[in-house]
């Protein structure tokens, strides 16, 4: 859809949401949000929400603490203990940074703890930045970068130190004005319906870093260590009879000062080396082959969905070809926290290197082989999309009962996909649910 329209529909959802769930509301009335805990009202480290001035807070662990040992501004601040959690109840509209006055309790030793956020109202959360070591006991500033524009909500979650406790106060975020990017200009077969994200060259977004490769284009997340999501054209002509070349390995065309993941990265993780563009999607040439083990095509995917339901859909999508059809296809990763081999919830592997994700999903658009692709999107045009769960335990699944709408995609992923269709033509082929 055009941005005109999908603005529109998502005021609507903002108004609806508001409506229907005020325990969620979305603020964003100024410029500079900030929460300095002056309202007070907790005494004591049992869990508990709490009225604060900005909106209703969980607090676990925590309390706002008034005495001469909090180091605050002002007459409170959050006093937190052990593995204590202060966290927002509320969505912000959008967030640019976030900064966080912190300092130990009194004389109370280091601790360490981290700043998470979460743009799904709480159900998962992502480490934002690095973590903190806390050791003055005087208030110092820690500022993130979040550049998110779709709502978001934190969580300041204390990490280690045990006892030790530690003073958090003024947690203040800017607003996020997005950026309206720079085009790329671009003749990549894997763009032809479009730049999801509007993923650019440019180093200075290094959360949405274009790469375009001869085989797929992908927009590259470099805090996450993987792909945001990866596209590509696949006809008879990139299939052919060039084996398997099994050479994982690190991308060395990341820019200069980036983590590359390396081959052995996942080794011991309990995922699979994940393919986005799958290897047998390019037997052309060795070559071709040899472009789809790049680390950069990889995500942490639990082995159970990557050699079940997942590799199900991919032959499906070789069938298609093989029947006279191309496609054009993106994959990506949404939320953070899969299950592997190993067992239980994994949120990073590779030494915090790279992130898992929570569920993988696809969109596929499918059209009788021939010219002029995206003229000849209609209404009537087969589109495949779906999520699945990044866990253990559906090996033995239909890739079928996984299956969703786009627009159920792009309000996961906030991407815009097919954009170079016209808008009234996405409006139709994005709202449908594939049962073919």
């Amino acid at each position: 859809m055009n941005l005109k329209t999908k603005v529109f529909a998502s005021t609507l959802v903002l108004v609806f949401a508001a409506l229907c769930f005020q325990q969620a509301p979305t603020v964003n009335s100024q410029t500079t949000f900030t929460e300095n805990f002056e309202a007070g009202g907790k005494t004591a480290y049992a869990a508990a929400t709490v009225q604060l001035t900005s909106g209703q807070w969980y607090m676990d662990d925590a309390l706002t603490g008034n005495l001469s040992t909090d180091h605050k501004t002002g007459a409170y601040s959050a006093r937190i203990r052990n593995v204590g959690t202060v966290q927002m109840n509320f969505n912000r509209a959008n967030a640019g940074t976030v900064s966080v006055q912190h300092a130990v309790y009194g004389t109370d030793g280091a601790s360490s703890w981290a700043l998470y956020k979460s743009t799904n109202s709480g159900s998962t959360w992502t480490q934002v930045g690095a973590t903190v070591n806390t050791t003055s006991t005087s208030l110092v500033n820690a500022n993130f970068t979040i550049n998110s524009a779709v709502a978001v909500r934190f969580k300041v979650v204390k990490l280690t130190g045990g006892a030790n406790r530690l003073n958090i106060d003024d947690i203040s975020i800017t607003t996020y004005a997005t950026p309206t990017p720079t085009p790329t200009p671009s003749s990549s077969e894997h763009l032809t319906m479009g730049n999801p994200s509007n993923a650019t060259t440019d180093v200075n977004q290094p959360t949405n870093y274009l790469m375009e490769k001869p085989q797929y284009a992908l927009s590259y997340h470099r805090d996450n260590g993987r792909a945001n999501w990866v596209s590509w054209h696949l006809d008879s002509t990139w299939m052919g009879s060039a084996p398997r070349q099994d050479d994982f390995r690190n991308d060395t065309t990341l820019p200069s000062g980036w983590y590359q993941v390396l081959g052995t990265d996942y080794s011991g993780s309990g995922f699979d080396r994940g393919h986005y563009c799958p290897s047998a999607d390019r037997t052309s040439t060795i070559a071709n082959n040899s472009a789809t083990f790049l680390m950069t095509n990889m995500m942490p995917q639990s082995p159970d969905n990557n050699q079940g339901p997942w590799a199900d859909l991919e032959d499906y999508s070789r069938t298609l070809v093989n029947a006279g059809n191309e496609l054009h296809i993106i994959m990506g990763g949404a939320g953070q926290g899969g299950t592997g081999s190993n067992g239980g919830v994994t949120q990073t592997i590779a030494g915090g290197h790279v992130q898992v994700p929570a569920e993988t999903w696809k969109v596929i658009l499918v059209q009788p082989q021939g010219t002029g692709d995206v003229a000849r999107v209609t209404t009537s045009t087969r589109v495949i999309a779906v999520r699945m769960p990044n866990v253990q335990g559906i090996r033995s699944n239909f890739w079928q009962q996984y299956r969703v709408s786009v627009d159920e995609v792009e309000q996961l992923t906030g991407y815009d996909f097919f954009s170079n269709v016209p808008s009234s033509i996405q409006a139709v082929i994005e709202s449908v649910v594939d049962n073919q």
